[in-house]
């Protein structure tokens, strides 16, 4: 009977799921089920049993290639200079008259600024209404600069002055006979070093409830955009491009800290999907993401949901404003992206195997 009993273990072994699932379940060595095995050869079989599992399980982590899943592989996500820091989130009231547009989006960095925040975020189209009768008539030469435009004067000039780094929200750019909705980031010496051109248009047709088409008037940006700066590397996007997680997976990739995202979602969308999204590109990369809007104006054509948030990389809220006029400052501390990536090793399980996230650019 013990050779009877070796002969099926021997055949059996050569399928790993059948040998686990079928001969070796517990009730198979209930002594009274099967009483012709005897004490020492099911202590045998359970031995082998457990050596097969751990050499099957050896087996399938060989086969998860987690360097292979990011083509070319992932980057170091660098040492920033400071690893704690106060940021700002600076949601505004849009109106009409530009230039008091740029006074008031001054004056709101200023005052974050006053409140600690080293790096202040301003919120989608805030030096002009949004809608695609105003992108071209407020739109500015942003290489150009100074007179011809002066919403990016003004950011040049309070970075330098309060030696912070600011994320401008977007305006409407204009390079020759095209207009961008574009978001530009300043470092502390007030100089511009990315420019970020909304790479998702916003076109959207839900009938009864909000129709837009961006593509009306805007040409889609060709770049993804990460930038080192003195609070780390940011990865940018704006409104839209949240929605697409392939860009948020390409900025972790490319060792960003922080998503930040100016963004405008409306009151049908918003309610349902602006936190979502934002907890989800961060549970996703186990990144900080800040958002900013625009605050509400129920008289406005277009209605902002507002909610700007700061999520941190465990997909937890830390700090949020409803829909009026408001300015978030919250901190963000760095050490947690290690802790969590510690306590979820998602980089280390990735099945390169089976999937890959291409940077075309990169490549």
């Amino acid at each position: 009977m013990n050779k009877a009993g070796r002969t099926i273990f021997n055949t059996r072994i050569l399928n790993p799921s059948k040998f686990h699932s079928k001969l070796y379940s517990p009730s198979i060595f209930d002594s009274s089920s099967l009483p012709i095995f005897n004490n020492r050869v099911i202590r045998n079989h359970q031995k082998q049993s457990k050596q097969n599992n751990i050499r099957f399980s050896i087996t399938m982590a060989l086969s998860f290639k987690p360097e292979q899943a990011r083509v070319p592989p992932a980057l170091q996500m660098p040492i920033p200079p400071i690893t704690k820091y106060k940021i700002g989130l600076c949601q505004l009231s849009v109106t009409a008259d530009k230039m008091r547009n740029i006074d008031h989006a001054k004056k709101a960095i200023e005052d974050a600024a006053q409140k600690g925040a080293k790096l202040v975020v301003l919120p989608e189209i805030w030096n002009s209404p949004y809608s695609n009768d105003s992108f071209p008539v407020y739109a500015e030469d942003i290489d150009a600069g100074g007179d011809v435009s002066p919403s990016t004067a003004m950011l040049s000039e309070v970075s330098r002055a309060l030696k912070i780094t600011i994320i401008g929200g977007s305006i409407p750019e204009r390079l020759g006979d095209r207009l961008y909705n574009t978001c530009c980031v300043f470092d502390t010496n007030g100089k511009l070093i990315a420019k970020h051109r909304k790479i998702h248009l916003f076109d959207i047709d839900i009938p009864g409830k909000i129709t837009f088409k961006e593509s009306q008037t805007l040409t889609a940006g060709e770049a993804p955009t990460v930038v080192d700066t003195e609070v780390g590397r940011l990865g940018i996007g704006i409104c839209y491009d949240i929605r697409f997680q392939e860009l948020a997976m390409l900025y972790a990739a490319r060792g960003a800290h922080l998503l930040c995202y100016p963004g405008a979602f409306n009151m049908t969308t918003g309610p349902l999907h602006w936190e979502l999204l934002q907890r989800a590109r961060a549970v996703d990369n186990q990144l900080y993401v800040a958002t900013c809007s625009p605050a509400r104006d129920a008289g406005a054509g277009y209605v902002a949901w507002g909610h700007s948030t700061l999520i941190g990389p465990f997909g937890e809220v830390l700090a949020t404003t409803e829909h009026d006029e408001d300015t978030i400052i919250a901190e963000i501390d760095y050490s947690s992206i290690e802790l969590r990536r510690t306590n979820l090793p998602l980089e280390k399980q990735r099945r390169g195997d089976l999937y890959q996230l291409v940077d075309v650019q990169r490549s």
